[in-house]
Formats: structure tokens, sequence, C-alpha cells
């Protein structure tokens, strides 16, 4: 019986297409019986890094009223078709990096879902900046993490230094921005609309265990 697929996940709460994204894995990784690993990264720092295009091509959207329209549009269909409320926040781009660090220190404590969940909703359904500290130990009692112990790994070197480790380590994986998902290591899949081939592989990779039950 083959082993059970690898499946990685480099996310960033920063980019409205990834928490769709994340809410929408957990099902599909639900229903394939493949748990997903979650990598943190700084997402700007990705496109610092290999997409710098993509600050000119947002730019150039958001000054094109056609696109505009048609971007908000897709993104509200999105949102409902997810069951999740999701508007443009008044600080945008925000900067997400304390708030991927704490992702880390969740993940430490067994919470890094509820901790992104809860980081996602704050900031593209209620409207709060995710780079104030006030609004990250918010967070953080609201999903069982001590507020001062979140708050003091945000700005230590070790969370930085492994936050700034996944996103090198995506770049050099290829990838260029959020959300990133990688199959046994090297299978690369960009982007919320990917998911069907994503799971679509992962049934291909699973379907000779199935024949052997």
């Amino acid at each position: 019986m083959p082993d059970t697929p690898e499946l990685e996940c480099f996310y960033d709460c920063s980019s409205p297409w990834t928490y769709l994204a994340f809410s929408r894995l957990q099902s599909l990784s639900a229903r394939q019986g493949v748990p997903v690993q979650w990598r943190p990264i700084l997402v700007g720092g990705v496109f610092n890094a290999v997409n710098q295009d993509l600050y000119a091509a947002r730019e150039g959207m958001f000054n094109n009223p056609r696109r505009l329209r048609h971007y908000q549009k897709d993104l509200a269909d999105w949102a409902e078709f997810c069951g999740l409320r999701i508007s443009h926040p008044d600080v945008f781009p925000v900067n997400s990096a304390r708030a991927m660090r704490g992702a880390l220190f969740a993940g430490d404590q067994g919470l890094l879902v509820p901790w992104s969940e809860a980081v996602f909703a704050a900031y593209w359904g209620d409207n709060r900046d995710i780079s104030q500290a006030k609004e990250l130990a918010a967070i953080a009692t609201s999903v069982g993490l001590d507020p001062e112990a979140l708050l003091a790994a945000t700005t230590d070197q070790a969370y930085k230094d492994r936050l700034r480790a996944n996103t090198d380590e995506l770049v050099a994986r290829g990838g260029y921005g959020s959300p990133t998902l990688f199959i046994n290591g090297d299978d690369m899949y960009f982007g919320n609309d990917r998911l069907p081939l994503v799971e679509y592989r992962l049934q291909q990779l699973l379907a000779p265990a199935v024949r052997q039950e």
C-alpha cells in the first residue's frame, strides 16, 4: 500500500485568495484523508525576491475601473461560494510579519489553524489592522493563546528566523506567491483556483490504496 501523500501549503494571511484556499483546503484534506503541513511565510518577501512585477500589476488593476469591478465581483462570488465574509480592508497591503510569526507560535501550541482562521477573519471580515499588537493580542485571547507570550514570540529572533526560512524555502522551490501547495515535495500548485487539480492529483496517488482494500 502506498504511503499517504505529503501535502504542504505555504501561506500568508494578507491575501484574500489565500483565505479562500485555507478554508477549502481543510475540507479537501478531510475528504482525502491527507493532512496539511501548514507553512507560514511572508509573501512580501517572496514578491520582493522573485515577483516584483506583481506590484505594478496590482496598481494597474486598481486604476482600471473595468478590471477592478470584475475583481471585486469575482472575490465576492468566491466568498459567497465558500461561506466567508470578505471585504477590502482600509489598511492594504498590510504588514503581516508579526501575524505570521504568531502563526508559527500558535503552531507550537497546536493552534495554528484556529489562529490563522481568526487572523483571516479579523483582517478580511472585520477590517482590523493585523499589524497592530493590540489586535494580535485580542486574537490570541480569542483562540486560547496567552497574549503576552504570543506578542513576545512575534518579536523574537527565533520566530523571525523561522518565518524567513519558510519564505526563502518557498522561493528556492519555485514559488512566487500565496497560497502555494506542494504534493510530495516537488509537484507545485499556485492559487485558490488550483485546488480541484490538487484534489485530483491526490485521488490519483491514493487510488492504488483504494483498489487494494
